[in-house]
């Protein structure tokens, strides 16, 4: 038997899932029957699996001790302190994290875990500050709220807590937070604002998106903003507003508009590309704000907040004097 107390990052929880997060290693047939059985209780007695934990709750696992000592074991306190974090901080609270991203890393390792990712190196800083020890948490570490592509650059919202992970999620499920980003495309687009809509098919084991002009099974709609800030040398700077937040969706449904990003391998054109010495597409996550519309529990203060990065690598090298997507 095991007994385990809930924090309050594990609060809000179902019953069911944060037992699963105890015990990784057991199927969750076997875990229901444990259920079935009775031997799964919340502050000595018998609870549902979909029971909500709340701060202080005991819970108490009679399972097979084998399911725990086979539980995937990790020196959290060795390479959370060997990590480099090397991050660029736009904001940061007691509750989250806004990081400027450099293309060329990962948000999430695909294959397992890495120390060569974002979500580690914010890890790694919030057990060097003192801000979270895994040894003190039964199931939370610090979380990404959103991604971006390998190669794209920009800002990438993570969750310090539990209660602001939540919060946030639910608020970008519900598109109460607007993401803007800035890229480099191949001519001139036409209107010189205008918004780009359609329908994403994402073939997985391509790892390719395409645009279809109906819906279709397996299709999501998708809407951006667009507006052209300036143009040059057969370039244009273009400020995207998400509407949805859809794989590659500005990559895609610019290029498909007829105005590939630069340096885009997947759906640019390389032989431009190449000429240019441009392997990742020049797209950039460069201003987050925060519109909610209703209440945000522990991130209320966060409404009507908006953050932005200081300064664009692309911008400077290919619009030198540009003075700013507001100037």
């Amino acid at each position: 038997m095991r007994e385990f107390t809930v924090t309050k990052n594990d609060a809000g929880q179902r019953l069911d899932r944060f037992a699963a997060k105890l015990v990784p290693s057991m199927p969750s047939a076997l875990l229901q029957k444990y259920f079935r059985r009775k031997e799964i209780k919340v502050n000595g007695h018998w609870a549902r699996p979909d029971t909500r934990l709340a701060e202080g709750d005991s819970v108490r696992l009679f399972l097979p001790e084998e399911f725990f000592s086979a539980s995937p074991q990790r020196d959290e306190n060795r390479w959370l302190a060997s990590v480099k974090p090397d991050l660029d901080v736009v904001y940061e609270d007691e509750n989250i994290l806004l990081v400027n991203k450099r293309p060329g890393v990962l948000c999430h390792e695909a294959s397992g875990w890495s120390a060569d990712t974002l979500i580690a190196r914010i890890q790694a800083r919030a057990y060097q500050a003192g801000q979270w020890d895994p040894a003190a948490e039964n199931s939370f570490a610090p979380a990404l709220c959103n991604r971006i592509d390998r190669g794209t650059g920009g800002i990438v919202i993570a969750a310090k807590n539990a209660p602001a992970l939540r919060a946030m999620d639910e608020k970008i499920r519900s598109r109460q937070v607007t993401k803007e980003y800035l890229c480099v495309c191949l001519g001139t687009p036409d209107p010189l604002s205008g918004r780009l809509e359609g329908w994403l098919f994402k073939d997985a084991a391509k790892n390719q998106v395409y645009v279809k002009p109906h819906p279709e099974p397996g299709a999501s709609f998708a809407a951006a903003d667009y507006r052209v800030l300036a143009n040059r040398n057969g370039l244009s700077l273009v400020t995207c507003r998400l509407h949805t937040g859809r794989t590659h969706q500005i990559r895609v449904q610019m290029a498909h508009a007829g105005w590939p990003l630069l340096g885009d391998g997947k759906y640019g054109k390389e032989r431009i590309n190449r000429r240019c010495g441009e392997s990742r597409q020049l797209l950039w996550s460069w201003r987050v704000r925060f519109d909610f519309t209703d209440p945000a529990g522990e991130l209320d203060y966060l409404a009507g907040q908006t953050f932005t990065v200081e300064r664009v690598p692309f911008v400077d090298k290919y619009f030198p004097g540009f003075a700013g997507p507001d100037g």
